[in-house]
């Protein structure tokens, strides 16, 4: 195993009425005394599901008002209309508006893009600089004051809630991408499994395919030994795929969502990356894919994973063939070696995308003949992973592509 060190300060609080039982407890804790709450969020799913009367009642409970007075630090700001794959041009108008509003705690209420937009927000809002350039492109310290953040969870996916991660897209460069700091780990999370009822099956999909996407590109890394944290991720592999069934046989079913959601929590809460090189390869073609044409992530992600996987797996074969056996089911012994075995259980993963009715290919995705000219472009855009079995090379990056067409 490498070295490594782990922390996750984010506080928890999971369960149906979280919100309405804990959120008081939590800006009473975290929000600066004498400012105004923003409250983030995307469109109209939170007023839908109820996680914003929930927030919104309990705030004004405690006496902030929609309609009070900024100067007696008892507002709540609403920044609403953030979008799927967050923009660089939105964050910083809701880091402006937090500034001049002098606010002192955000909560974000939704899936992983408003997440990683109000916790970006939280870093802009009170820098000098340009936290874009300074921390996204160059990977500085972050040294300045960041504004408390906590988040109301309605779509688990991102794992967004428990690090320290944000992504972000330049939409003038073509470029998105994420940054990790602990200094960006929400104060606060409070997950009820409740409000995911009524998200579209098509979204329980792809964000639940993003989650097994966050396990396997962690587990398919250095080192290629039998380690801890590799033992983890296969438990978590094989719950997340049963658990994946029965929500999509039964959208209903509460037990399954619970557990997607923790799933996702604990995917990207660091603990499955301890000693880990980590890969993330796949999300880097990914976020290329969707900065230039905006394509569901999920959905991006599962058009690739396989296609990537064949390309690198002689590189990795035991933890493929690791794969096959401990997370699939399949027996070592009706292959005639590891490469066999290895590619089987990359069988079994593709043939899970199509079961669970995730496309499989770039035109399912809606791409044309003016994104597959694109494709050269993207392919030299992306961000190359050095913690990999295998370095990627553009030329190799675009052959993926192609082999998704």
């Amino acid at each position: 195993m490498k070295d490594f060190f782990w922390e996750c300060k984010t506080k928890v609080r999971f369960g149906q009425g979280a919100v309405r039982d804990y959120l008081a407890q939590m800006v009473g804790e975290f929000a600066l005394p004498g400012h105004n709450i923003m409250i983030g969020y995307g469109g109209g799913s939170v007023k839908r599901n109820g996680a914003y009367d929930d927030v919104v009642g309990v705030l004004e409970s405690l006496g902030y008002s929609r309609d009070g007075n900024a100067a007696d630090g008892n507002m709540i700001v609403e920044f609403p209309g953030i979008m799927s794959n967050p923009t660089l041009k939105r964050m910083r108008e809701g880091a402006d508006l937090a500034s001049l509003m002098d606010v002192g705690l955000i909560i974000a209420i939704g899936g992983g893009s408003v997440m990683d937009c109000c916790k970006a927000i939280a870093v802009q809002a009170q820098y000098k600089g340009d936290a874009w350039e300074d921390f996204w492109m160059k990977g500085l310290p972050m040294t300045h004051d960041v504004i408390p953040c906590g988040v109301v969870v309605t779509m688990p996916a991102t794992g967004s809630e428990v690090n320290g991660c944000a992504v972000l897209t330049n939409e003038d460069t073509k470029i998105k991408c994420d940054r990790d700091y602990p200094e960006m780990n929400p104060a606060f999370a409070l997950m009820d499994p409740a409000y995911t009822l009524t998200m579209p099956v098509r979204q329980l999909k792809a964000g639940t395919f993003d989650i097994l996407s966050h396990i396997m590109e962690t587990y398919f890394s250095f080192p290629l030994e039998d380690n801890p944290a590799d033992d983890v991720s296969e438990g978590l592999m094989r719950g997340l795929i049963r658990d994946f069934r029965a929500a999509v046989a039964d959208p209903e079913d509460l037990q399954a969502r619970s557990n997607i959601m923790w799933t996702a929590s604990l995917a990207e809460n660091r603990i499955i990356k301890t000693g880990k090189s980590k890969d993330f390869q796949a999300h880097n073609m990914e976020h290329q894919l969707s900065a230039y044409t905006n394509c569901n992530h999920g959905e991006g992600l599962a058009v690739l994973h396989p296609a990537y996987y064949r390309h690198i797996y002689k590189d990795g074969v035991y933890k493929f063939a690791r794969f096959a056996e401990r997370v699939w089911g399949i027996n070592a012994a009706d292959y005639a070696n590891d490469y066999d075995l290895a590619l089987a259980g990359i069988d079994a993963l593709e043939d899970f995308i199509k079961e669970m009715g995730l496309p499989t290919t770039l035109r399912e995705l809606g791409f044309g003949d003016e994104e597959r000219e694109l494709l050269p472009e993207i392919a030299e855009s992306c961000f190359v992973s050095h913690g990999a079995f295998r370095v990627m090379t553009a030329e190799e990056i675009l052959k993926i592509y192609e082999k998704c067409w």
